[in-house]
């Protein structure tokens, strides 16, 4: 491709790509290992934030293993699904590592749930019991859907439990991923349902800065794994607290979110989750152990995702060719 023009992908382009969730919990693993050895270059995310408990955020990460460097320019609205709007949306631009020359701009909400969901499953695999086997989901969005979809390729599933604010919204998850994973997916109506007694359990709801947590210590069962993406704002200090083991896919990207007011109540994080997938700190030890990673989403994973969205649409001759 001549060194001025870019690849523009749309959503639809980027979906049309065809690359499967499996592909990118591979290239997550495998960013992680990268990570956990200092292989890698990712700043903390800086951001601004013209309304409450929204943000705007600029996401830059360089992987040369992977041949993948870029920014992900991505925003988070809670009041958007009420406009017809998505939560997340944004763009993702990729650049030429040898030139710097942009070399692709692509929607970047389906390369954010897809690897928001393998990044659950690649820590799942080193946190949660092997024969892990119930799930809850709380907040049926498409964090959920991606989550649930991500956890199926590696755990061997018989039942899902689903909650969400709106009932409706969790039966149409609950008959969505029943027919799409073949597996029991239950709408409940309390967030408790969807924590107590199972083995797995992703929240994802709002990320607010001044939350009222609704889980306290005592729901996540012993040997269970949890996965909060939405920072603190579901999980009280005391059941980060009961906690085994607490790992973060970025320390230093923890302690920047602790800096701005997130995470006052939450211990600090034992590990990286790099340092553990690269085997240089532990995972879980024990089947009896609660086990908690703290994915906050790091550029990373964008990163590692799009560079195999791009390369398969090329191959496809999708998306259009624009002039820089």
């Amino acid at each position: 491709m001549p060194d001025n023009t870019l690849r523009y992908l749309s959503r639809r382009d980027v979906e049309a790509a065809g690359v499967s969730m499996r592909e990118i919990i591979d290239a997550l693993e495998e960013m992680f290992v990268e990570k956990g050895r200092g292989r890698v270059e990712m700043p903390p995310k800086p951001g601004i934030h013209t309304q409450p408990d929204a943000f705007v955020h600029a996401m830059p990460a360089w992987i040369p293993r992977l041949g993948a460097a870029g920014m992900k320019w991505v925003s988070g609205y809670p009041a958007n699904p009420a406009r017809g709007l998505p939560y997340i949306s944004g763009l993702l631009v990729l650049n030429d590592p040898e030139t710097g020359v942009p070399t692709a701009v692509m929607d970047c909400t389906w390369i954010t749930a897809q690897r928001t969901g393998a990044a659950t499953a690649v820590a799942a695999r080193r946190l949660a019991r092997p024969e892990s086997a119930t799930v809850g989901i709380v907040a049926c969005g498409v964090q959920g859907r991606s989550n649930l979809e991500a956890l199926a390729c590696l755990f061997s599933l018989r039942r899902a439990r689903a909650y969400d604010l709106d009932p409706e919204i969790a039966r149409r998850f609950a008959r969505e991923m029943s027919g799409r994973l073949g597996l029991e997916v239950e709408p409940v109506g309390r967030v408790e349902e969807a924590v107590r007694g199972l083995d797995l359990v992703v929240t994802s709801g709002p990320i607010l800065r001044r939350p009222a947590p609704p889980i306290p210590a005592g729901w996540l069962a012993e040997g269970a794994f949890a996965c909060p993406l939405d920072f603190d704002s579901m999980w009280q200090g005391a059941a980060f607290r009961e906690a085994d083991l607490l790992v973060t896919d970025d320390l230093a990207q923890f302690a920047y979110y602790r800096r701005e007011g997130y995470f006052g109540e939450t211990p600090d994080p034992a590990a990286d989750l790099g340092q553990v997938i690269a085997g240089d700190a532990p995972g879980r030890t024990d089947a009896r152990q609660r086990t908690i990673a703290l994915n906050l989403g790091i550029a990373l994973e964008d990163m590692a995702t799009a560079v195999l969205v791009e390369r398969r649409a090329r191959e496809r001759g999708l998306g259009v060719e624009l002039p820089l």
